[in-house]
């Protein structure tokens, strides 16, 4: 391919993706970027720290440039950024690598070496040892230009602050002007600081609340909040916050995890789960108040959960609040037999023998769902109660009415 027609693919290649450069993934940070211009005297060693690396910094482009005496740079590294898209894209593939590449350069040579702390760059002035450095050119260069990523090198990680760039001069007798140029690309997600480890510490936040620990599975819950966290806060302003304003924001986001429809029906449903698990476990309280404080106190009441509340209650022998309980879905609708059988519960519980022999009577040859009979549930309910060592001598005369 002739020099024209490279000239145009490359300008055709940067026009079409230099709207990227700024992307909603994240922005080269021009406001953070090192620029420096080093004199480095012949024969000597040189350490150069970068600007500290903003929070969420993923990878970097440097460009390394020699320069002869009184000789300027054509173009900044940033303005060259500004037509080079977001790192997965072209800025990958040659052009990218082009237009990094200094328009000038001097004859002067050099090598270098990349250190993610001060203390090995310091022993590389004194030793020229490289083996502590993340990356090094031995090959002296005239000009460099790269991108390095996190993860794919030892250079920095997810908390680095900065990077240490030191120089050897090959010139034997003249100082050498190196020009440094460092851009840090910021991904704009993690920019916020919402690193996994600090997830993690408002998950066990989250977990330790008085709520999350009525809780037998609190993941979906505690998941929300972090997400109204992260939403709503970056970590650094999550960290300095009073511990009552901390304790705020739960309480809030809690709250909107538990009224937000339709996005909070699996949370609903493993508090209601929940529930049923610490009334199979004989703890009633923890079974009223995760029920109550997680879906009724929301507005997320049903019909059944109104029948699940009254028989925690009537287990509990809270009898005067699982009639309220039963009251509050019998107006919802009155032809939920579970709730009437639940009624015919109270009634016994209560020595009111009478009331409940007339609901047995009402209700005996339906079914309350489509595979269980009125009968068959009052049967297995009998024997629950039993089993919790509730005895009466109206649950065996309720047998004899329903005719065992």
């Amino acid at each position: 391919m002739n020099k024209p027609a490279i000239l145009f693919t490359l300008l055709f290649l940067v026009s079409t993706f230099s709207i990227s450069a700024q992307s909603k993934n994240g922005f080269w940070d021009k406001d953070r970027a090192t620029t420096k211009e080093i004199v480095v005297s012949a024969r000597d060693r040189i350490v150069v720290k970068t600007e500290d690396l903003p929070q969420g910094t993923t990878e970097i482009v440097y460009r390394i440039t020699l320069l002869n005496e009184n000789q300027e740079m054509a173009s900044s590294l940033v303005s060259v950024l500004k037509s080079i898209p977001d790192p997965s894209g072209i800025s990958q593939g040659s052009a990218g690598a082009v237009f990094l590449l200094s328009k000038v350069s001097g004859e002067d040579k050099c090598k270098y070496a990349i250190f993610s702390s001060e203390k090995a760059s310091s022993d590389y002035v004194g030793s020229g040892e490289t083996s502590r450095a993340c990356l090094f050119q031995n090959n002296p260069i005239n000009k460099e230009a790269k991108r390095i990523s996190i993860g794919k090198t030892t250079c920095f990680n997810a908390d680095s602050e900065a990077l240490w760039f030191s120089f050897e001069s090959k010139n034997w007798i003249m100082n050498q002007k190196i020009v440094l140029e460092v851009v840090p690309w910021v991904d704009a997600k993690l920019s916020r600081g919402w690193s996994k480890e600090n997830k993690k510490s408002v998950i066990d936040l989250c977990k330790s609340s008085d709520f999350a620990q009525l809780m037998v599975n609190s993941d979906d819950f505690c998941l929300c909040v972090l997400d109204k966290f992260e939403k709503e806060n970056t970590f650094k302003e999550f960290q300095d916050m009073l511990a009552i304003e901390k304790s705020k924001d739960f309480k809030d986001y809690g709250n909107t995890c538990l009224t937000e429809k339709p996005n909070n029906k699996a949370i609903l449903n493993g508090i209601r789960k929940d529930a049923a698990t610490h009334f199979k476990n004989k703890k009633y309280n923890d079974a009223i108040d995760l029920l109550t404080i997680g879906v009724i106190d929301n507005g997320n009441v049903s019909i059944l959960d109104y029948n699940s509340l009254a028989t925690y209650y009537l287990y509990s022998k809270q009898y005067d609040k699982a009639l309220k309980a039963i009251n509050k879905g019998i107006e919802l609708d009155d032809s939920e037999l579970r709730l009437q059988l639940n009624l015919a519960h109270f009634y016994m519980l209560t020595n009111q023998f009478g009331k409940a022999k007339t609901l047995h009577k009402k209700y005996q040859s339906q079914n309350i769902t489509a595979k269980t009979s009125w009968k068959a549930q009052t049967k297995t309910d009998i024997q629950e109660f039993k089993k919790a060592g509730i005895q009466l001598d109206d649950l065996d005369k309720v047998l004899e009415v329903l005719g065992k």
